[in-house]
């Protein structure tokens, strides 16, 4: 009996808020360590190392994996004040950001590849869908009493949210309308002069020879770069249909994320001004933090995506604030879920006393 008892309280003690949250804490610093320290590619040519990618999908998908695990825990648990389905959309959220951040990974280290729409954006999609409907759930719950100042405050960050994804979004014609990209190179048409062999009136049939010599010498390098190119991505035929089918799709489903990016940031400081001030603030500012962290990464991600024409390679010093997104839910989570246990529990021993 003495060793059970043992191993329960070791169990406890492991699992405890205390516990979990200096967990949160140290793999949030070590991340960000090694974005600082290895987030700086050695050469333009080489870009990023391989393992340094690898870390950075290491450090992301562990956070949101112990997110989910610990939202899901409450979704399980009777006690929690803001209601069980709260938490189910945030921990689904929480675990589709884990599976689409794994295929992501496979599409980008593995099969070497940069698409614009891979199978991860339908769990991407899926993770919005939830979260949002998991922290609108919590408004709703709550009866939003707010101030003038308050109302104002909401107004303020909601603007900043839509001009900042206007910008992000905007095409590159607006942006050079409004002085924010430099404008595009203009083509300079040059006559060309006439062709000598033509007035001279060379024979016809070494013009043709030398055209069929021509394309044959055009197909041959086609052909062999695009073998090249299929050596170079190591990816099935499949998934090369995949992306083809997937690609059109592009600009409407960055357009969600963005859109969804702008309502999150919202319904995030909606929560922690309806929040703030009472016996759970603590755990929403955690929430509203974690929302702010994702708003900002994925912003960053977009801007530099679109920066770069496609050809840029994630993995940047920003982008360490979807760690910190991940770590952030997984806190808010263990606080709310030892705010509640803890207030059953006190109710508990007043009825016994």
């Amino acid at each position: 009996m003495s060793s059970t008892s043992e191993k329960s309280s070791t169990s406890t003690s492991l699992l405890s808020a205390q516990t979990l949250v200096i967990v949160g804490i140290v793999w949030a610093v070590m991340a960000l360590l090694f974005f600082l320290l290895f987030s700086v590619p050695l050469s333009q040519e080489d870009g990023l190392p391989p393992w340094y990618s690898i870390g950075t999908y290491v450090f992301e998908c562990g956070a949101y994996l112990g997110a989910s695990l610990v939202c899901l825990r409450n979704w399980k648990s009777p006690h929690m004040a803001s209601g069980r389905n709260v938490w189910l959309g945030i921990g689904l959220g929480m675990l589709f950001y884990f599976i689409a951040g794994v295929l992501f990974g496979i599409w980008e280290l593995y099969f070497e590849l940069d698409p614009d729409v891979s199978p991860a954006d339908a769990f991407y999609l899926g993770s919005y869908v939830v979260l949002i409907g998991g922290m609108v759930l919590a408004v709703t719950s709550k009866r939003l009493n707010l101030e003038f100042w308050q109302w104002g405050l909401l107004a303020a960050i909601a603007a900043f949210g839509i001009a900042v994804a206007i910008w992000v979004a905007a095409p590159d014609s607006w942006r050079q309308q409004l002085g924010m990209a430099p404008a595009a190179p203009q083509e300079v048409v040059t006559g060309s002069a006439p062709d000598s062999t033509a007035a001279k009136g060379k024979a016809p049939a070494l013009d043709n020879s030398a055209q069929s010599k021509a394309k044959g010498t055009a197909a041959a390098a086609a052909k062999s770069a695009s073998e090249e190119s299929a050596e170079v991505t190591k990816a099935p035929e499949w998934v090369m249909a995949l992306d083809k089918q997937l690609s059109p799709y592009a600009y409407a489903i960055n357009l969600f994320y963005i859109v969804g990016d702008v309502f999150l940031l919202i319904i995030a400081t909606a929560l922690l001004l309806a929040f703030w001030g009472g016996r759970f603030s603590q755990s929403w500012r955690m929430i509203a933090a974690a929302t702010f962290s994702l708003y900002i990464a994925d912003m960053y991600f977009k801007w530099r995506d679109t920066q770069a024409e496609g050809s840029y390679q994630s993995g940047s010093l920003l982008e360490v604030f979807f760690v910190f997104s991940g770590i952030l839910f997984g806190i808010g989570a263990v606080l709310e879920h030892d705010i509640s246990t803890r207030s059953r529990q006190s109710r508990r021993t007043r009825r016994s006393a």
